[in-house]
């Protein structure tokens, strides 16, 4: 039970809360997409941690260990790639679960791959609250924006190949996009007793790596067009 339900509220999160929201980026592009779109706002701190879970991880723990201000929700945005038929390109993907997809252990029967989950060692998946997807994606398309909810994937090595895309929907059906940093940024926050979720802008694909194909700068700018919008809904 969450603290909202203990409080017999409906654990929406609503504007104007007290504590601040942490985002996670990877990078600078995408730490200056995000502030662009918050303007003058002082409830946000948005931090680029480094590219892949395990710096994610702990470059957002150690921010929230060592914060002097409470922060209520933790944020791991950026660019990333879209499963076809889910998310398309500049499409911004709300995730309802974060899944650290290639945490496991590969093996010759079929499907070729067994998560923690299935190996008894834990837990590949970190939940996001409904209501705050609900929130954040009605608000997204009222908006005008094209907003999706899915599964948010996050990987070592982005995929590159038609093969292991095919596989990673095989495993999560939901899947709606891919990252590097999601499930790292979400454990760090799960850990300190935080929400967390993750929001990707559509860049490009996942499947056979076609660099020509990437829309990088629409995709940023989808980044900061989301921000925005959130500012008056978070």
């Amino acid at each position: 039970m969450n603290s909202s339900e203990a409080n017999g509220t409906t654990g929406e999160t609503k504007p104007q809360q007290e504590g601040r929201i942490l985002i996670v980026t990877a990078v600078e592009a995408e730490r200056e997409a995000v502030l662009r779109g918050l303007g003058h706002s002082t409830r946000f701190e948005v931090m680029a941690a480094g590219v892949g879970p395990a710096i994610a991880a702990a470059n957002t723990a150690t921010k929230l260990a060592l914060s002097s201000v409470p922060y209520r929700l933790v944020i791991s945005a950026g660019i990333g790639g879209g499963f076809p038929g889910q998310a398309e390109l500049g499409d911004i993907v709300v995730s309802t679960r974060i899944i650290a997809a290639d945490l496991g252990a590969q093996t010759q029967e079929e499907g070729g791959f067994l998560s923690v989950d299935e190996l008894g060692f834990g837990s590949s998946q970190v939940a996001v609250e409904p209501a705050v997807v609900s929130r954040v994606k009605e608000a997204l398309l009222a908006a005008g924006m094209q907003a999706v909810g899915g599964a948010a994937l996050t990987v070592s090595t982005a995929t590159g190949t038609a093969e292991r895309a095919a596989q990673l929907i095989k495993h999560n059906p939901d899947a709606a996009s891919e990252g590097m940093e999601g499930h790292g940024a979400a454990v760090a926050a799960q850990l300190a007793g935080i929400p967390a979720m993750e929001l990707r802008a559509i860049s490009n694909a996942v499947g056979p790596r076609d660099r020509a194909a990437w829309r990088i700068g629409d995709a940023l700018q989808s980044l900061t067009r989301a921000f925005e919008i959130l500012t008056e809904v978070l």
